[in-house]
């Protein structure tokens, strides 16, 4: 979620020229393409029922989103939950701050009001949103997909003055958050099959979406972080195990749930070996035990994804750092 960026947008002297800009067509496109740079067929499997309509409508808005995307912002800014609520006051599915929501919501659901907690006026409005950011950063080299979710965090302004994406952590980690994730959200027909394939890629996505949340043991399921247990009470966040039943729960669609406990998950799914190691491959390790008391997801480059212990947050590591420990490899698919 972005503390700041979208009220910072109107502070540059912008918000007069937003809505001449879509006057002129400056944003919307007439023809919108089958695919876009920002991701292919939605897997529709992916998304709440309630709100897959509304995301495929979204895309085409222009030619700058795609369904993909739009799903992956709204999976990162808000898990999906409408009511969402961020501690500096972005509101909704989009988290819009309430200056930049005067001037781009809309009201897509007809009931006579632009409502930020609508996910119809959200998901629409997002996507006006994004169109217009995708045109005032088209003529800078490199990635536009990167630099539209820069400029959609920390504001256009930032982007134009760096001639690329600023260097602020937040922004970074945004930006790659949700390029990992348009890759959960693509049908498998499309989806990148480099490394562990769509299903391992969602893995990994699924899992990094949760960079810097706290380890709790014996917290988070399935739906995300929640209160620990025992050593692990007054913290919400993840313990190991839960983050791994999370993220392939998630990058599943929910077909595949996972026993709670890494002892468990060490058996599950088909054993492979460590030079077969793909992205979404999970890691038991005998840290403390000889059983598998701690378990990883493989994210490539020689890293791990996972939720190392008490005191520390969910985070990349190298997986050199755990070579003394015994270990399996367990691919789920």
């Amino acid at each position: 979620m972005r503390p700041h960026a979208k009220a910072a947008v109107l502070a540059a002297g912008t918000a007069a020229g937003l809505f001449v800009a879509l006057l002129l067509g400056t944003v919307a496109s007439e023809e919108t393409p089958e695919l876009s740079p920002a991701g292919g067929a939605l897997d529709a499997a992916q998304v709440p029922a309630e709100y897959r309509k509304w995301v495929l409508k979204a895309a085409e808005t222009c030619d700058a989103v795609s369904a993909p995307l739009i799903a992956a912002q709204i999976h990162q800014e808000s898990g999906w939950n409408p009511d969402a609520v961020s501690p500096v006051g972005a509101r909704g599915l989009s988290q819009f701050m309430p200056g930049t929501w005067d001037s781009w919501g809309v009201d897509a659901d007809g009931d006579g009001r632009a409502d930020p907690y609508s996910p119809p006026d959200a998901i629409m409005s997002q996507a006006r949103y994004d169109c217009y950011l995708a045109s005032q950063v088209d003529h800078l080299g490199g990635d536009q997909t990167q630099l539209m979710l820069a400029a959609y965090n920390a504001g256009p302004g930032a982007v134009l003055q760096y001639s690329g994406i600023p260097p602020y952590p937040e922004t970074q980690h945004y930006v790659q958050v949700i390029t990992d994730l348009i890759e959960q959200y693509t049908a498998a027909e499309d989806a990148p099959e480099a490394g562990g394939g769509p299903v391992g890629s969602r893995i990994v996505a699924a899992a990094r979406r949760w960079e810097g949340t706290p380890y709790a043991w014996g917290g988070g399921s399935v739906t995300g972080p929640g209160p620990g247990t025992g050593h692990g009470a007054g913290t919400v966040g993840f313990d190991c195990s839960s983050l791994v039943q999370h993220a392939v729960y998630q990058a599943t669609g929910g077909r595949i749930t996972l026993p709670r406990t890494s002892q468990l998950q060490a058996t599950e799914g088909k054993a492979v070996a460590r030079g077969d190691l793909r992205p979404g491959d999970l890691i038991a390790f005998q840290m403390r035990s000889p059983s598998y008391d701690h378990i990883a997801i493989y994210a490539g480059s020689g890293q791990i994804i996972h939720a190392p212990g008490t005191g520390k947050v969910v985070r990349l590591e190298p997986l050199a750092t755990y070579d003394a420990k015994p270990q399996t490899i367990r691919r789920i698919s």
